[in-house]
Parts: structure tokens; C-alpha cells; sequence
């Protein structure tokens, strides 16, 4: 395919970004893919994820952050406020994740930043919100997992709730936080003012167990909370993940044809007339004998094999992928997901790229994730037109100095 440049839809734009750890700090680094400049915004210690290594920046830093700049400000200092509100004025957008509250208590909340810029949107990701019950409850992607009901749906039925492995919460808030900002942008071209967008985490994570819901939802109280790897409601089967020679393949079968082709692949046609296993619900309640007669064909076989012959049959299945697997895989590879950059202190490191492509504007990784402060001195004498006697005395006084390590 053929397709001329064009902008990317937030070239000109400034950002703020005060994320913390992942949730902000996502929905920075899609802004910044999106074309707009986003400052990452630190106090002298940097990040909390920076703290996690003293030697190097943290992989999880370094994939979160490419394309920003990082500016030490102390926002507790009453010139590091001060400083801040003369970047707010210029910008576009300020996200940040810390708790409820926090912002104001600076005196740099929305209320402050609306009536010194009109047109700019305050991204607020928090875990509970910013009202009703829990709004003061300490919010990591571990107790958004448990409050929202993911954890009791993760894991086996015999056993106690299981976190799912990847931090699915702080991710689905960031990418609604990016909506939700997309959104407000939008709004300020049709109004000239700027918006307030606030996103909670345990909102965004609900949306997640629909089908654990449905389950609720639909009065069927024969179903437990966890499923293990089968469907959430026990509503299909094969639906599982399978033994194979050298790891686990998932496979599932959402329509008659997808049975039908499976039955084959097993050699057992003979249950395509058999009454019992002639319906999804039939096949369904009989989820222990469908899994043991997959489980003695796959085991006999690579997982790499079993997808091969199910993906002929035209049977949805895919290898469970290590971490390894994934950054070797050919397909993302193909597809450009991954960028190797070249990091300060880490080398050669690969990062990932927007999963959002607009045909024509590609996302890139222009520069790698910042260390922690190298571009204070020039964005605000940029920015701000601050002098080198200026910045010298912020220095000084610890306003814009990162700790040392």
C-alpha cells in the first residue's frame, strides 16, 4: 500500500506528563506517538520506577517513556510551582496518576490550571475516582484487580484467586485516559475550552469481565467464579488450554463448523451424529470428555505442530508464548512492533511501538526514554526563555536538580 506523509494528528501540542509508574505514563507515551511533545515531568527522584534500579533505568522506564523529555521540577518548592504554572499556561494537555487529591494539595489542581489556561485538558487517572466511597483507597494494579472482580474470576475453581500476570488495570486506565483526552481535544476545537477527563481504573477494569457478568447477569448459578482456562461462562468446549510435547496450545471452538473440523483433525467423526454432542450446550456439559480427547492428541505433538494442522483445519488456536517467544516472534517482527534503540546506559534496547497506526503518520521511536532530567536546562529556556543565571540559582536551590545516585 501506497500512502503519502502526512501529520501526525497532535504535531504542534504540548503535554505535561506527571505519570507514575504505568497507568499516566501510557497514556504519555500514545499521546507522544500521536506526534504531540511531551515533557515527563519528575521530582528530584525521578519516577517511582526509575528508583527500582540506581545503576540503569528499568526496562518497564525505558518502554514507557520513548519520545519524551524529562524535566526535574520539585513541585513542593514554591519556584518549582511556579515554574510549572508558566508550562501549564503554554500547554495542551497535563496527565497525571497520582492519588486523589494530590494535585490540589499543591495547588496545582484543575480548578488553579483552568483559570491560568482556558484551553487546556487535565487528564486525571486515579484508581477508585475522584468520588464515592473508595476515592481514598490505595490504588495499585494489584487491589484494582481484586476490587474489580478480575481476580475472582482468575484461576481454577478449587483453588484461591489468582492476579492475572500482566498489569491489565493500570493499562486499561491509561488507554482510556488517552480516549478520554482524544475525546476532550476534540471538544476544544468545537469550544475553544478545555476539559477535565478523569478515567478510574476500577471503571475501566469492569468492562473486562463481560463475560463473568453475563454469567451473573443471566442467573446461572451453576457456573463457578473460576473457570481456569476454560470459558468464563462453560458455554463451548474445546475451549481450554492443551498439554502439548514442549508447552501449552489454546484452542477453541465457537461454531459448529469449527467442531465439525476438529472432530476430523481427532479422526472421531463419528460424534458429528452423535446426538449428545450435536449443540454448543450439549458439547458444553460434556467439557471433561471433549478435554481429555484433545489433550491425548495434542500431547503426542509440538505446539508448533498442533497449530500448523489446526490452522489448515481452519480450528482457532495459537501457542502459549513465553516472553522470549514473544520479542523472537516473526509476526511482530514483521509488522515493525518492535524498534531497537540505542539507550544512554542501557545499549541496544528494544522497544515497542504504538499498537495505534494511522496509514500514512506512523509511529516512531525518534529518541529512547530520558535519563532523569538531561533536558531541564533546554526545554525551559526554550519554553519559558529562562537564562543560565536563571537556571543556574534553580539548580542551586534544588528546584530542578535530580538526586544523585
Amino acid at each position: 500500500m501506497t500512502t503519502t506523509a502526512v501529520r501526525r494528528p497532535l504535531e504542534g501540542m504540548l503535554v505535561l506528563d506527571l505519570g507514575q509508574i504505568y497507568n499516566g505514563p501510557y497514556c504519555g507515551l500514545l499521546l507522544g506517538f500521536m506526534g504531540a511533545r511531551v515533557l515527563k515531568i519528575e521530582g528530584p527522584e525521578g519516577d517511582i520506577v526509575r528508583r527500582r534500579k540506581r545503576q540503569v533505568e528499568p526496562y518497564p522506564l525505558v518502554m514507557l517513556n520513548s519520545n519524551k523529555e524529562s524535566v526535574v521540577l520539585d513541585l513542593k518548592h514554591p519556584d518549582g510551582k511556579a515554574i510549572f504554572l508558566g508550562l501549564a499556561r503554554k500547554a495542551d494537555v497535563v496527565v497525571e496518576n497520582f492519588a486523589a487529591g494530590v494535585m490540589n494539595r499543591l495547588g496545582l489542581g484543575w480548578e488553579v490550571l483552568h483559570k491560568e489556561n482556558p484551553r487546556l485538558v487535565y487528564g486525571s487517572g486515579t484508581g477508585f475516582g475522584l468520588s464515592g466511597p473508595y476515592r481514598d483507597l490505595p490504588a495499585m494494579d494489584l487491589t484494582i484487580q481484586a476490587m474489580s472482580g478480575i481476580m475472582n474470576a482468575t484461576g481454577y475453581p478449587d483453588r484461591p484467586p489468582v492476579k492475572a500476570g500482566p498489569a491489565v488495570c493500570d493499562f486499561l486506565g491509561g488507554v482510556h485516559l488517552f480516549a478520554g483526552v482524544l475525546g476532550a481535544l476534540v471538544q476544544r476545537e468545537r469550544t475553544g475550552q478545555g476539559q477535565f477527563v478523569e478515567v478510574a481504573m476500577l471503571d475501566a477494569a469492569i468492562i473486562a469481565l463481560a463475560s463473568a457478568l453475563g454469567v451473573f447477569m443471566d442467573g446461572d448459578t451453576s457456573v463457578p467464579a473460576r473457570t481456569g482456562n476454560r470459558h468464563p461462562a462453560l458455554a463451548m468446549a474445546p475451549y481450554n488450554v492443551y498439554e502439548t510435547r514442549d508447552g501449552h496450545i489454546a484452542i477453541f471452538t465457537a461454531s459448529d463448523r469449527h467442531w465439525e473440523s476438529i472432530t476430523k483433525v481427532l479422526g472421531r467423526e463419528d460424534l458429528l451424529t452423535h446426538p449428545d454432542y450435536a449443540t454448543t450446550p450439549g458439547r458444553a456439559a460434556r467439557v471433561d470428555q471433549i478435554d481429555a480427547m484433545v489433550t491425548a492428541w495434542t500431547r503426542e505433538r509440538s505446539k508448533n505442530e498442533v497449530m500448523a494442522i489446526l490452522t489448515e483445519a481452519h480450528v482457532p488456536c495459537a501457542p502459549v508464548r513465553t516472553a522470549a517467544e514473544v520479542v523472537a516472534d516473526p509476526h511482530l517482527n514483521a509488522r515493525g512492533v518492535w524498534k531497537e534503540i540505542e539507550h544512554p546506559r542501557r545499549g541496544k534496547t528494544k522497544v515497542p511501538i504504538s499498537p495505534i497506526r494511522l496509514h500514512g503518520a506512523e509511529p516512531a521511536v525518534a529518541r529512547p526514554a530520558p535519563l532523569l532530567g538531561q533536558d531541564t536546562d533546554r526545554v525551559l529556556a526554550d519554553i519559558l526563555g529562562l537564562s543560565k543565571d536563571e537556571l543556574a540559582a534553580l539548580h542551586a536551590a534544588g528546584v530542578i536538580e535530580p538526586v544523585k545516585t
